[in-house]
């Protein structure tokens, strides 16, 4: 049941984070949660596995700030990336 807490925080965050970061525009709009939720379930699963008991507080602390910072990675990288894709595109088309 926690874990199912941990996704949803981890889900929280990334969509928190699609509307603070800029750029927005180049990526759908359950790319940030996915991505936080994805890295929260890891990291939980991952930390129970190695021990962390459940109800302890560090693993909530290290799951929250890695599906954060996941998110925040994701949304600064995928729009510069996004917009370097689309110009090569663009200029591949505009030629043929």
């Amino acid at each position: 049941m926690e874990m199912l807490f941990a996704v949803l925080g981890g889900t929280a965050l990334g969509l928190l984070v699609r509307y603070l970061v800029p750029g927005r525009e180049t990526h759908g709009v359950l790319v940030l949660p996915g991505v936080g939720a994805i890295v929260a379930a890891v990291v939980w699963a991952a930390l129970t596995w190695l021990g962390l008991p459940f109800d302890g507080g560090w693993i909530w602390v290290a799951t929250l700030a890695a599906a954060g910072a996941a998110a925040v990675v994701v949304a600064l990288l995928l729009p510069r990336s996004r917009r370097v894709k689309d110009e090569e595109l663009f200029e591949r088309l505009q030629k043929a």
